[in-house]
């Protein structure tokens, strides 16, 4: 038989849920184990593409490299991607100590 059973209420047909099987992990996933989206990821965690699967990584602190995207959409482009930066962090061009400001690099930084 189906996974959902049906109830009538009224006019209405809704899907009653059924408990989630077995085989479904409970608990949430640490750094490198599978995922399909952050939430199945543990506190601190977000899910991120690692070459054609996505697993657990870190959510990027103050000074870790970030990746900016300029067109939206393209981060599902990256083999690697990186997880956003930390609450109040944001993803910015990392200023350089000198003349000329060459660095394309981008960090987590306060607000």
């Amino acid at each position: 038989h189906g996974a959902t059973e049906l109830e009538e209420t009224g006019t209405d047909v809704l899907p009653r849920r059924t408990p989630a099987p077995a085989w479904l992990p409970t608990a949430k996933g640490e750094e490198g184990d599978f995922c399909l989206r952050s939430s199945d990821c543990a506190a601190g965690l977000c899910c991120a593409r690692h070459f054609w699967s996505k697993i657990c990584k870190p959510v990027l602190r103050e000074g870790q490299v970030c990746t900016r995207h300029r067109r939206k959409g393209t981060h599902g482009l990256e083999i690697f991607q990186r997880c956003q930066c930390a609450e109040g962090l944001a993803c910015r061009l990392q200023r350089e100590h000198g003349p000329t400001d060459t660095s394309r690099l981008h960090t987590c930084q306060r607000h």
